[in-house]
């Protein structure tokens, strides 16, 4: 039988086995064809249909909107590749920005150099992080607004190692709930309740508050409602995104109800 198996293709693309059974499961990626041996086998046409999945999952979209994509009557994989190409052109040159407000901010704290207030924010995107708050406070109201206004506060005194210390329990929330995942815990085993518990703690340093039952599950439905959330859960772990809100769901429930 000519063509890859699923093991090589996971080992070309980067991909895991289970990610790309979960493709094949919802219609995504199906095998060019299966053998008799029960083993699924993948021509060029699947690994070109495979780079298009991975180039939109980069770009935000989630697994339901690159299927319509893909699927849609006309598509133009020439097209698209350009169109990838442009945005991560722009993407690029944001983040060489971003690596010289690096070099720049290093060179002063090392005192090589001076440099201005504003300049340490040179390279990060304001008008996407305004849409955000803007579509928080559409979801929430007033009082969403209050607790964005809120959490600014308590992060205006906040240093590097303070955003590094976040960054790295959110890394370490994440990888354990996609381990958990992957091992097939319930939601309320007492490996994810831990989890969650640490989850419910970095919401509420997030916020400058405590997160109540309400908000805490909100935002776990948030994960899968929102395609650049759920691209961000489930391009770590297939099924994350839901595993999160469920998780939080029932966390809240037992524990903030």
């Amino acid at each position: 039988m000519s063509g890859h198996t699923v093991k090589q293709v996971a080992k070309l693309s980067g991909v895991s086995v289970r990610t790309l059974h979960h493709y094949d499961a919802v219609g995504l990626l199906k095998p060019a064809s299966v053998g008799e041996n029960g083993y699924r086998y993948y021509g060029r046409e699947e690994l070109l249909r495979l780079q298009q999945i991975l180039f939109h999952r980069e770009l935000g979209f989630s697994l339901e909107e690159i299927a319509r994509v893909l699927d849609a009557k006309g598509f133009d994989r020439v097209a698209a590749l350009k169109a990838h190409r442009q945005k991560l052109e722009a993407e690029t040159r944001r983040y060489r920005q971003l690596v010289r407000t690096i070099d720049h901010t290093l060179a002063a704290l090392e005192g090589d150099a001076k440099m201005e207030d504003k300049a340490m924010y040179r390279g990060f995107d304001p008008e996407q992080q305004a849409g955000y708050e803007k579509e928080l406070v559409e979801r929430g109201g007033p009082a969403m607004q209050s607790r964005i206004d809120t959490a600014k506060a308590g992060m205006a005194g906040w240093k590097q190692p303070d955003f590094d210390a976040m960054q790295a329990e959110a890394d370490a929330v994440e990888a354990g709930m996609a381990k958990a995942l992957a091992d097939g815990l319930p939601v309320d085993s007492g490996t994810v309740t831990a989890l969650m518990r640490r989850q419910h703690g970095w919401i509420a340093k997030s916020w400058n508050q405590p997160a109540p039952a309400a908000a805490f599950k909100g935002l776990g439905e948030m994960y899968v409602n929102d395609a650049r959330f759920r691209a961000r859960y489930d391009g770590r772990q297939a099924g994350l995104a839901e595993y999160m809100a469920a998780a939080m769901a029932s966390f809240a429930d037992r524990e903030l109800g």
